[in-house]
Order: C-alpha cells, then structure tokens, then sequence
C-alpha cells in the first residue's frame, strides 16, 4: 500500500508533512519525501490524514469482556470476591474465545495493535487472537494462594502446554509466563514460574503493587520486603518483565526495576475506578525505566478506549507531583506505542520507521477536535477522539477502516458474547 501527500510522526515523533509512506508484506517498505518507484496494489490519498504507530496495550485481560460493568463501585477486594471470582469461576472455553473476540474488535477499533493479556484458557485465546488478526503475548496467570505442590496444579500444566504456540500466527503471538502476583501465590510457586520463564526464553507478566493494602501486607508477609523486593529475589524479574501497576512501590523498588530492565505497565484509568491510587510516572521517568500503557480489564476500565488512557496518564501524573510539565505529550505517545512494543519483546515494532512492522494508525485531521494545529502531537494526545481514528493496520493488513471491519463479523461476535453471559450468569 502507497499512502501519498500525508503527513506522519517519525520515529523521533516529529510531524513530517506531504510525504510518502509505502508498505511491503508486514513492512514500512518506503518513508520519503519523492514518490517511490514501483507498483502498489492500493494508493491512499494522505489529504487530512495522519499516520501514526500503532499502540500497544501493555496490560489486559480480554476474556474479563464478559463482566463489563458486572461489578461497579465495589473496593477492589470485595470487587474480586464477590463479583469476578464466582463469575470466572464459570467460565468455558468457548466464553473465553468470544469474550477474547470482543476484546480484539473493540482493541482494533480504538488503535491497539498489539495486548499482553494474562488470563487462562489459552488455547481458545490464541484462537481468537489468530482470527482477529491482532497481535498478543498471551500468559497463563499462575495462582497458588493455598501452596498446593507446584507439579499439582492444572495451571502450571496448562502454562507449559502453552509454549507450543509461542511465534505462531507468523509471530503475531507470543507466549509469556506470568506470576499473578505475590499475594497469590507461595514462594515455591514464584520461583518455579521463574524457572520456567528462564528455561523457556519467556517474558514475565506480573501485577505488584496495585494496592496500598497489597504492599504493606507483602511487607508483614516477607520480612520488610516489598512485592519488588521479594519477586526479585524469587527471580521474577530475571527475564524481561511488565510489571504491572506499580502504584505503591518504593524506595530501592525503583533501582531493582531499572537494573532489571522492567517495564511499568501503568493502567491509570482502572487505577481510578478501583481508588488504587496513582502510578508515580514521572519518578519512573526520571530514573530511566521504560513505562508502558495499559487498559487493565474492561471490567475495572470499562473500555479499551487508549486515548483516553493516554490522556488520563499524563494529566494524572500533573495532579501527582503538582507540577503540569511532568510527562510530556512525547512522552506520553511513546509508553503508549515504543514503549509497549519494547515490552512485548517486539523491537521491530512501535514506529514508523522503515524496516519496522506495518502497524500504523491513520487518524482524521480535518474534524473541529483537531484544529487548530500548534503542534500535532499535543491534539493526538489532549485533543483526539476515538471516532478520529479511521484506520488500523496490522502487520501491514489493514483490519479496520472508515467505520468497517475487514475480518471481523462484530455483529455476531457481540451476539455470542452476550449469549456466553447469560448462560454464566443463570449457573452463579
């Protein structure tokens, strides 16, 4: 696909105007100011068009779709207790791949490209992700609150199995271990899941420090140690990590995530609904760590909107520190796109740049929201809407576009989803 005369962010996020963008396969083939020679299949008139990178969701979990606005104005604990756990406690495989389908049209409408979900029934998740066209780094979430040995536990089974399909839809699925969190498991089951994940070449997903409730108690548990503290110790953090959150942490916390190489999946909107709190991001700034962007599920979200996530970051970092130049909107696109994509393990995405995966957005520059223009990114970041992104592109496919999806029956997807409710909701 040829765009022509459009204007795009390079890879420094600098807006370049009239210029040319060709793809190849899953490539940017061609950034340049002339047209390139050759062929295209499709040529797109870039007139009151944008191209920007795709973003990456850094923390999610999709098949939660089913309990959206299932469990409101609940404190997290009592959230988890008496609303979602007796709910997943019902689920099926085939929930999961709708309620994983939902996720993804929703996902591919609102520009996410790419999700590191941590759940479980991966195999009816991988199906979904395939089908969808998206990417995932899906995980197997490992849970072990009662310290059943570890060769026991059906999960830690499942986990393994799951390896199998780790580059499988020509790499748009990747395979990461994932340790729910130190609250819910015991030690053994922590380091065994690092094992693995180091056995396995894997990336770790882990919640830590969501709640204030979460860290001081992890402190009464572990001799004074921090949920970062004692996840590196249980060797958590020795492959690359997301951890997610990361609202409470402290002191050394910060040194261990950045000699680590961790990535701060911040998850603001979710961190508001539940009153979790607010992710110090510049403090994660200031020191050097890569920060990320994520959804958390639409259960405690309620959508999967990322520039409302993205908004919402920046300007909850300013009422933090009151101060409102922390986090730049620069800043605040990149945790949203390079920063994600670095998180999943897929140095090759998160800019447009040639050489890179074709995972691009194009957004509508001509509506009242985005004029006038001062300085592109700071309308991407404060002023965009949702309904201003009219294209998503995946891997050089292009999945959604002028209101359509290409793969997607959204109709009956929504149909199935709701009909996978219902039937939990008459077993509970």
């Amino acid at each position: 696909m040829l765009f022509k005369n459009i204007s795009l962010l390079d890879e420094n996020f600098s807006l370049r105007q009239g210029m040319y963008l060709a793809t190849k396969g899953d490539r940017i083939a061609y950034i340049g100011e002339k047209a390139p020679e050759g062929d295209f299949e499709e040529e797109c008139d870039g007139k009151n068009r944008l191209l920007t990178p795709g973003f990456y969701n850094a923390h999610a979990h999709s098949p939660m779709a089913l309990m959206r606005g299932y469990g409101e104005n609940l404190a997290l604990q009592d959230w988890l207790n008496t609303r979602i756990f007796p709910f997943e406690d019902k689920l099926t495989g085939d929930a999961v791949y709708w309620a994983t389908m939902l996720c993804m049209a929703e996902s591919i409408r609102f520009g996410i490209v790419s999700s590191s979900d941590m759940y479980y029934f991966t195999e009816d998740m991988v199906r979904a992700v395939d089908e969808s066209g998206a990417k995932n780094n899906i995980s197997r979430a490992i849970s072990n609150p009662f310290g059943t040995p570890v060769e026991e536990l059906p999960s830690i089974r499942e986990m393994r199995d799951s390896v199998r399909f780790n580059g499988s839809s020509c790499g748009r699925i990747k395979i990461d271990a994932s340790l729910h969190a130190e609250y819910t498991s015991d030690e053994a089951t922590a380091r065994a899941v690092a094992e693995f994940a180091k056995e396995e070449n894997l990336n770790m997903h882990v919640h830590v420090s969501e709640t204030k409730l979460e860290h001081e108690e992890c402190k009464e548990r572990r001799g004074g140690r921090t949920p970062v503290q004692y996840l590196n110790d249980c060797g958590i953090f020795d492959t690359p990590s997301i951890a997610a959150h990361c609202v409470w942490i402290e002191g050394e916390d910060y040194d261990i995530l950045k000699d680590k190489g961790v990535t701060v999946a911040t998850n603001p909107v979710s961190n508001l609904k539940l009153a979790s709190g607010i992710c110090d991001v510049p403090a994660l700034l200031e020191r050097g760590i890569n920060v990320a962007v994520g959804t958390d599920s639409v259960a405690s979200n309620n959508n999967l909107s990322f520039l409302e996530e993205i908004k919402t970051m920046a300007l909850v970092a300013k009422v933090k520190h009151m101060d409102p130049t922390v986090v730049t909107p620069k800043q605040a696109l990149y945790a949203a796109t390079r920063g994600g994509a670095v998180a999943q393990g897929r140095e090759d995405c998160g800019l447009l740049k040639e050489g890179m995966k074709a995972d691009i957005l194009a957004f509508r520059t001509d509506m009242p929201e985005m004029n006038p223009v001062h300085d592109m990114m700071n309308n991407v970041v404060y002023s965009a809407s949702d309904a201003d992104i009219v294209m998503t592109m995946i891997d050089g496919e292009v999945l959604y576009r002028d209101g359509e999806f290409t793969r997607l029956d959204t109709e009956r997807i929504s149909f199935e989803a709701a009909k996978a409710t219902e039937g939990i909701l008459k077993r509970l």
